[in-house]
This record gives structure tokens, C-alpha cells and sequence, in this order.
């Protein structure tokens, strides 16, 4: 049976690529900015058309929406605002939800660079430990 070595989070975790502040709630920060979200319906997105005929490789990425806490205030400490969470989708489409803690904290891997020794064996670290969606 096949197995991966895992490691524990490395000092030098990623920062947000662009180097923003994370626009999220402080409860929900973690390190490179990453964030869970389940859910649980569909998502009507639009079909890409390319602006022009030679350009037919998709978009590398495609902006899903927003997501608004409208009760949070950074000043106050209680936990209600937890209650009320929407995701806006296009101009049509909100999805309501809240946030909750995960039973069991979730773990993202992400895999290690290979070192300069040209390792075979591939590696895996723990890229962030998230605790609430």
C-alpha cells in the first residue's frame, strides 16, 4: 500500500498572493487567507463567450460572487453575526447561510517542493488547519 508523508505547517506559510489584507470576519483568518465554504445548491453561472474569435481558451479564473456578513461589526465581540451569511451570485442569485463550527477542524494539504537532492518520494504539509464554514 502506497503511503505519503505528511508534515506539520512550515514557518514560512504563503501569504495572500496579492499581499491584501483578508477582507473576512477575524474569527474566520487563517494564515494564506483560505476560507471554506459548503454549498448546498446550484450555482447558475453564465457561459463564457470569448471577446473575440482568436482568444478561445477560457478565463483562468471567474469571479463567482460576493460573500456579505451584513451583522458583523469588528467591534462587537458576540457571536450572533454568525447567524446571517449571504452569498450573492450574479445579479439574480443570493444563497443565505451562517457560519458554524467544523466538529473536527479540517486540514488542507498542499504538496512540498521537491528539495534539491531530487527526492522520488513525494511530500505532503499541512497548508492550514480551518475550524469554522
Amino acid at each position: 500500500m502506497p503511503t505519503v508523508p505528511i508534515r506539520p505547517p512550515s514557518e514560512h506559510r504563503t501569504l495572500p498572493i496579492d499581499g491584501s489584507i483578508n477582507p473576512l470576519p477575524r474569527l474566520l483568518h487563517t494564515p494564506s487567507g483560505l476560507a471554506l465554504l459548503e454549498i448546498q445548491g446550484t450555482i447558475n453561472m453564465p457561459a463564457f463567450a470569448p471577446s473575440n474569435e482568436s482568444d478561445t481558451s477560457s478565463p483562468s479564473s471567474v469571479p463567482l460572487g460576493r460573500l456579505v456578513f451584513p451583522d458583523y461589526s469588528p467591534t462587537d465581540l458576540s457571536e450572533a453575526w454568525m447567524k446571517c451569511v449571504h452569498l450573492y451570485v450574479g445579479r439574480h442569485q443570493r444563497m443565505t447561510g451562517e457560519v458554524k463550527k467544523l466538529p473536527n477542524p479540517m486540514a488542507v494539504l498542499r504538496r512540498v517542493a521537491k528539495n534539491a537532492a531530487g527526492s522520488e518520494n513525494e511530500e505532503l504539509e499541512i497548508g492550514e488547519i480551518i475550524y469554522y464554514k
